[in-house]
């Protein structure tokens, strides 16, 4: 979690000047396509709704112009699909600021039982953030994906028998 897409110098939660909140996300092109992480992005929101705020806007940041050619096909397609508008930009990446400790992971951080087992992991709180299995928890959490989703490689993320069992009951396993 943290600011792009706008000029204001060290943007914070509290002083976002022009940035919006944004995710910044690393993925392999040979496990899934920039096409196909669109599609999810698609899913997720409402990309027709007008945002009340910069700091809350739909916006796509490209990083080359393949990516914008893909981005402005997806648009358009979703668009057509939708029958409306769709209100998100398409702009150029600038640059990425993190957001303060507190945004992130900020599902996950409501739950002392898991995070405290990711604490112990990664005493260094990037490598927290930066942590895949971490992120893929604060997603389940959130209320994405279920039990037979998580199960099938939960043991990869080296939770302890009590964390494991807090979250068998959290997503009412």
């Amino acid at each position: 979690m943290g600011y792009a897409g706008g000029t204001t110098p060290a943007p914070t939660y509290t002083s976002i000047g022009d940035h919006t909140e944004t995710i910044r996300m690393e993925y392999d092109p040979t496990v899934i396509s920039y096409a196909e992480l669109l599609q999810i992005f698609w899913a997720d929101h409402d990309p027709t709704a007008a945002a009340y705020s910069t700091q809350y806007r739909s916006v796509i940041l490209y990083m080359d112009d393949e990516q914008k050619r893909i981005a402005e096909e997806s648009k358009a397609a979703e668009a057509e699909r939708r029958g409306e508008p769709v209100l998100t930009a398409i702009e150029p990446f600038d640059g990425f600021t993190s957001a303060e400790d507190y945004h992130q992971k900020y599902r996950l951080q409501h739950h002392s039982t898991v995070m405290a087992d990711y604490h112990a992991h990664y005493p260094d709180f990037d490598e927290l953030v930066d942590s895949t299995a971490v992120a893929r928890l604060n997603g389940y959490v959130s209320g994405h994906g279920s039990w037979d989703e998580l199960e099938a490689d939960i043991d990869a993320y080296g939770l302890s028998p009590a964390a494991r069992e807090y979250l068998e009951a959290l997503l009412d396993r």
